[in-house]
């Protein structure tokens, strides 16, 4: 079925089917910010080593996106969609051997495998939501599925943490150093067996999911036709390639994720450095995602009356650059919210607002008269994914080695590059020399 040919109650069904997807997208990956500060104390992992969360997470992008895009085009959006969410069950499901021995490597095998199941679905949903209506509200109907995505991130951290923690935590961690080699193995097997009873419900519910998604009324789309104005644009093209904005745009996207999974992933060990409770700390990715959160209202409201898509990116990458000055250059403590904190872990919360519109306005430009190239498209935007893979392996290796402040460096030559696509990047149609 092509777009065009769904009704107005068809299309707002298709949305919000969409947005469930995309609160489950939320739930499953923003997890991982409390996942990290936990493996990094139950496994004894330096900053590097508890970064690999994200990296076996994301990478699984990098190697399923185009495979992702052949499988959708030859079973549909909605069976390949179930085998997401199976995939993501298995996932799932690995953690409980992996909690039983305790081993690291295990429980990165089963983030892999959850990392392949959603960049399935992710294949298929974005450029679904992108397509369902017109392309100048792209970045708002965006913006709404990143509310899906982000209010789930608030609650991820926060209930997880609620499941697995315990008020007396705070003791505990502060004993394992005193403890002997025996009481500290047994210590350490309890806290990381509390990770099987959540997973093993998460494992059940994605494996239903996926029946639901495969009988739910979500119409099968059409991408592979293309209008006359754009097969005749496109009449010279044999690789995808040869689209320059789609090319710039998938690395826009792979340093944006970076600098959004830097922001939320590593908040709660930067406030643990400054000697905030693992307790008190968990709260840190909640904030950064309600202040992405208040940013997408703002695209809502905004995008396209008041701002195009194009100019709200370039005031979020330029936000994004003063932010990074902040964070880095800035000390001294204040008080804010209950929390005794560096001023400087503020700026990171409020890279939620800088990053909140990139992706949304993104997307729509990077795919802007692909036509029957859209799938492949998309599918190579998704690749830009594992950006969230390598990006906090970085930060994590100078982080180790200087301090986790000078670390976030690593943001500025990210928000730059994106500050060039919004003014040049997106408008090469052509290479040259």
């Amino acid at each position: 079925m092509n777009t065009g040919e769904l009704s107005k109650k068809d299309t707002t069904i298709s949305i919000l089917i969409i947005g469930m997807l995309f609160f489950i997208f939320g739930f499953v990956s923003w997890v991982n910010s409390i996942l990290i500060p936990y493996f990094k104390i139950a496994c004894e992992l330096n900053n590097f080593e508890s970064y690999l969360v994200t990296f076996a997470f994301y990478i699984s992008y990098f190697i399923m996106s185009i495979p992702a895009s052949y499988l959708l085009k030859k079973i549909g959006f909605k069976k390949g969609m179930m085998i997401g969410f199976w995939c993501m069950s298995v996932g799932a499901f690995v953690f409980i051997p992996a909690a039983y021995t305790r081993t690291y490597e295990i429980f990165l095998v089963g983030l892999f495998t959850i990392g392949i199941g959603l960049s399935i679905l992710q294949t298929a949903a974005n450029p679904y939501i992108t397509i369902l209506g017109p392309k100048e509200s792209a970045a708002q109907r965006i913006s709404i599925m990143g509310i899906f995505n982000k209010g789930a991130g608030i609650v991820a951290p926060l209930l997880f943490a609620a499941v697995i923690l315990r008020a007396t935590d705070t003791d505990l961690f502060a004993q394992l150093q005193g403890m002997d080699a025996i009481q500290k193995n047994q210590a350490l097997d309890e806290l990381i067996r509390r990770v099987i009873q959540p997973y093993l419900i998460v494992g059940c519910v994605l494996f239903l999911l996926g029946l639901l998604v495969r009988f739910s009324p979500l119409p099968e789309i059409d991408t592979e036709k293309e209008t006359k104005e754009v097969a005749e644009a496109n009449a010279d093209k044999k690789s995808i390639i040869e689209f320059p904005h789609l090319i710039l745009g998938a690395l826009a996207i792979f340093l944006h994720v970076g600098t959004q999974i830097i922001s939320i992933d590593t908040i709660i060990n930067y406030a643990l450095s400054m000697n905030m409770p693992l307790l008190e700390a968990k709260s840190f990715p909640a904030y950064v995602l309600t202040a992405t959160i208040i940013g997408y209202i703002i695209g809502i409201i905004c995008i396209p009356k008041f701002i195009k898509q194009v100019n709200a990116l370039r005031v979020c990458t330029s936000l994004g650059i003063v932010f990074t000055f902040c964070i880095t250059l800035s000390s001294g403590e204040i008080n804010l919210l209950g929390h005794q904190a560096s001023v400087s872990i503020w700026f990171v919360v409020l890279l939620g607002l800088s990053n909140s519109l990139v992706w949304a306005a993104v997307w729509p430009l990077a795919l802007e008269g692909l036509g029957k190239f859209t799938k492949l498209g998309g599918s190579l935007l998704i690749m830009g994914l594992s950006g969230n893979a390598l990006i906090p392996l970085v930060y994590g290796y100078i982080a180790d080695r200087f301090s986790v402040q000078e670390a976030y460096w690593i943001l500025l030559p990210c928000y730059l590059y994106l500050s060039f696509y919004a003014i040049k990047g997106h408008q090469i149609r052509k290479w040259t020399a």
